[in-house]
């Protein structure tokens, strides 16, 4: 029997599919602070906030969730410290639906600064060297003080291809799944926040597809991908979610975790996929790149020194209706804030505008021209931007 059938019958937390396309998915995820339509791309806000932006900035980007960092918000300022203040929501004066991460893929990337044993993880924290140690319990202790509509099961995060490794971290990924789910029920309160399963296996078939039927199982309210683009090309991250996703329930939003360059939300979205975050966005234009529907513009380079073209013709937001690249250049030579302030707001607006665009075009039933349209375009900036244009 699930151990979700002990929950409250109320459901504060309900997904709606509403239309297809192909395998691409069109719906509204219910939450306490407000509806979620799918797909969508959270911003990445990783401190409690989305580097460069303010609250009404992403409002007025039409922004309907936002992810924060377990990890980094326990170790500053402390989970404990937001409770006191009312939650993320309140500290950051957010009021739509946040979403936090397990602080696992964090945790696990330490490497020479942590130690996994079946029980948890111990590991030094990188701003100060103390010791720590997060096991499952306690990774769901400190989401529900943080207080994210959606919060996410501690897993652990191998890297792809070593088929031991990724059993070995497969059988602690569920034994830990089964205990996030009982101290949520325990100490928690299921109508405030949704607890997703992670479905980890690497690129094996036969380890996702054992993964699937073990969450499924437990009945979480969604389902997350974990393990992809962690090292693996773009063609076995996309093959991954061809057997992975048919094997989700239909009925519950699907999330692929920490993707979300622009061709890998087309492709995402084509595959089945729901809800995405990633921080390329923030991190691209802190280095002075900028996202188009052609590929990756950097700002940097000399070509664009007196260039009077906006960063993108046709582009609506407030950055390509005001400025210049020559000017945008200037800025990011100058290392001025507002460079990082109006990189991030075009980024972040060309994929919020993706994600509404494939969902009008699902509705439509046009989303396969759509998809195909856009990728024959679009050109990745790095040979390994890998598979040809793919649905």
């Amino acid at each position: 029997m699930s151990l979700c059938a002990e929950q409250p019958k109320k459901r504060m937390f309900k997904f709606e599919l509403q239309a297809q396309s192909g395998r691409a998915r069109a719906g509204i995820f219910h939450t306490p602070h407000g509806a979620i339509p799918t797909p969508v791309f959270a911003p990445v806000g990783t401190q409690a906030t989305v580097k460069a932006m303010s609250p009404r900035d992403l409002a007025e980007l039409g922004a309907s969730l936002i992810l924060a960092n377990t990890y980094h918000l326990y170790l500053r300022p402390g989970d404990a410290l937001i409770a006191r203040r009312g939650g993320l929501h309140r500290f950051m004066a957010w009021q739509r639906p946040i979403l936090t991460d397990s602080g696992g893929f964090q945790v696990f990337s330490l490497d020479a600064l942590r130690r996994i044993d079946d029980e948890g993880v111990t590991f030094r924290s990188h701003l100060d060297g103390s010791l720590h140690r997060f096991t499952p319990e306690k990774s769901i202790q400190i989401q529900h003080n943080l207080g994210a509509d959606v919060i996410m099961c501690f897993d652990e995060c191998p890297k792809p291809h070593n088929r031991e490794a990724v059993r070995a971290a497969c059988d602690r990924t569920h034994a830990w799944a089964r205990r996030c789910l009982a101290e949520h029920l325990r100490s928690g309160d299921p109508d405030r926040q949704a607890l997703f399963g992670i479905v980890q296996g690497g690129i094996f078939p036969d380890l996702r597809a054992e993964s699937v039927r073990f969450l499924t199982d437990l009945g979480f309210v969604g389902y997350a991908v974990g393990g992809l683009a962690v090292g693996e090309s773009k063609a076995e991250m996309l093959a991954t979610l061809d057997y992975t996703l048919p094997l989700l329930p239909a009925d519950r939003p699907r999330y692929l975790m920490g993707v979300g360059s622009p061709e890998d939300l087309v492709n995402g979205v084509a595959r089945g996929v729901d809800i995405f975050d990633c921080v390329l966005p923030t991190r691209m234009a802190r280095h002075g790149a900028a996202l188009t529907r052609r590929g990756r513009l950097n700002l940097r380079n000399l070509e664009h020194a007196e260039d009077d073209a906006p960063l993108e013709a046709g582009c609506a937001c407030y950055t390509c209706a005001h400025f210049s690249r020559a000017y945008l250049r200037h800025l990011v030579k100058s290392d001025e804030l507002l460079g990082h302030h109006l990189l991030t707001l075009h980024n972040l607006h060309l994929l919020l505008t993706l994600m509404r665009e494939m969902r009008a075009a699902i509705f439509e039933g046009t989303f396969e021209a759509y998809a195909t349209q856009f990728l024959a375009a679009y050109r990745p900036t790095h040979k390994e931007a890998s598979a040809p244009p793919s649905l």
